[in-house]
């Protein structure tokens, strides 16, 4: 259909005395009939609630992110299914943790590259604060993420005579502690929200507080710092291009999983009120009860007993409402939740109800990816590739000849959900070609130099072991007949 086949006699008359603004109008209802084939797009009753504000990934979060910090660590205070998804998402991204190995052109420098890298990393003397290792870090880093959307690892140098493997020592920080009343920096880049960008949009510092606006102490201190960008290391899941911010992983499903809570809360008060029967004694004749009759009746009843009511007097028993579809709606509910984070119903619920083998494992193959996709894009691209560019910067820095060294990263093994079932086809792809043997080693959460090393010392401990027992055998094995020093029978 034309533009001139939609006009009406009112577009036709103001085309002919105005034909600029007679066919913008044409044009324009034109356009409208096109948008409005899409009901997403119309603007009827239907959605007429509905937000759709034109604005970039940060600035959709800019007002709203530190209330949805705020209301997800309530949730983590007081809601278990919060504890439980966090708990899900942590223990499969990080489980014991992303090990670190070290690679090296020489046996000679990788052994003196892991005995000071890997010996800084996992120290606790990594932490500011000597709490945390590399692999606790991870898990903090991972239940900061979750829970408030994004987190700061800050890099505090040392000196040599700190006595430390490396000059370096790092401090988790909650993203709270970004001061948002900067608005410049010291070369006049702009400052949003508590980071500074340069002309070209990057990320070049930090105004981080000394201590968390929210802190307890009586001496709570609100200057803040500029900390440079390579030495702070800013974790977030990152979802549209040119974002900058996180927000907290609740934030898509916190409203059902409020309303969840409060349902659950109501069903366990209205299970209450239908486990309580009530008789209530009423007089037909009007009068009030006196004080005997107030004792008397149906109030010392006890088990087995007969009671009578006094004359005039009839008994009502209370109607208790039932429960409901109680396990349907929570079913259902959590169903939901578990999708819009990304896991699976049976690890958030624990229900296995409904499960086999087969269902559990095509169950789990969404939430592997997921998880994969967690641990490559944020833990291992932004928070473990960091502490490795921090730690070969500090090694170099004392070993300037030390060169073509690197640090690869293995993530911790999937579960097997039937291991009889799945070690077979794993070993049949590396005989057949189809995989090599370090790279399902790693699948598996192990190291192949590690896994190499221990066969090898394995085989020379057997080797040692089988030599001991031939000689210990050969000393106790008794002389034959013709032996030196014995005399044949007569």
């Amino acid at each position: 259909m034309t533009h001139f086949q939609t006009a009406n006699v009112l577009d036709r008359a103001i085309l002919a005395v105005s034909p600029r603004r007679g066919l913008d109008r044409i044009e324009a209802k034109t356009r409208a009939r096109i948008l409005m084939n899409y009901d997403g797009a119309s603007r009827g009753r239907r959605l007429k609630g509905w937000k759709a504000p034109g604005t970039d990934a940060d600035a959709a979060s800019l007002q709203g992110r530190a209330r949805l910090r705020q209301l997800s660590r309530d949730m983590h205070r007081n809601s278990p299914f919060a504890v439980r998804a966090r708990a899900v998402v942590t223990n499969n991204v990080v489980a014991t943790g992303i090990k670190p190995s070290i690679v090296a052109g020489n046996k000679r420098a990788k052994a003196a590259a892991e005995k000071v890298i890997l010996g800084h990393l996992k120290s606790k003397r990594l932490d500011k604060y000597g709490e945390h290792d590399l692999f606790s870090q991870q898990a903090l880093v991972q239940n900061s993420v979750f829970e408030s959307g994004e987190v700061l690892v800050l890099r505090h140098d040392r000196p040599a005579a700190a006595g430390l493997d490396l000059p370096f020592q790092t401090e988790i920080v909650e993203i709270d502690q970004l001061d948002p009343t900067v608005m410049t920096g010291p070369t006049g880049n702009e400052v949003i929200d508590g980071l500074e960008y340069d002309a070209e949009g990057n990320v070049v510092a930090f105004h981080i507080y000394e201590q968390h606006p929210g802190s307890a102490s009586r001496k709570i201190s609100l200057k803040s710092h500029r900390w440079p960008a390579e030495r702070v290391l800013h974790i977030r899941r990152l979802d549209r291009p040119g974002q900058t911010r996180g927000v907290p992983w609740l934030a898509p499903v916190m409203v059902t999983l409020g309303e969840l809570r409060d349902y659950q809360e109501a069903q366990i008060l209205k299970q209450k009120i239908s486990s309580l029967l009530v008789g209530v004694v009423t007089s037909t004749q009007g009068t009030p009860l006196t004080e005997a009759q107030k004792k008397a009746g149906l109030g010392s009843m006890s088990p087995g007993g007969i009671t009578y009511l006094e004359d005039g007097q009839k008994m009502e028993w209370s109607d208790p409402p039932s429960v409901g579809e109680y396990d349907v709606v929570m079913r259902l509910g959590l169903l939901a939740i578990s999708m819009g984070l990304g896991i699976t119903y049976e690890s958030l619920a624990g229900d296995l109800s409904r499960v086999n083998f087969a269902s559990s494992k095509v169950g789990r193959i969404e939430m592997d990816a997921n998880v994969a996709a967690w641990q490559t894009h944020m833990m291992i691209g932004q928070f473990c590739e960091g502490i490795a560019k921090w730690a070969l910067d500090a090694y170099r820095l004392t070993r300037a000849a030390m060169r073509g060294i690197s640090i690869n990263w293995t993530a911790p093994k999937r579960p097997m959900i039937d291991p009889a079932k799945e070690i077979k086809p794993e070993v049949q792809k590396i005989e057949r070609g189809l995989t090599s043997r370090q790279r399902s080693i790693r699948g598996m959460g192990q190291d192949p130099d590690v896994i190499d090393r221990e066969i090898e010392e394995d085989e020379v401990r057997d080797a040692e072991r089988a030599a001991r027992v031939l000689a210990r055998t050969k000393t106790t094995q008794p002389k034959g007949d013709g032996d030196e020093g014995t005399k044949p029978d007569q």
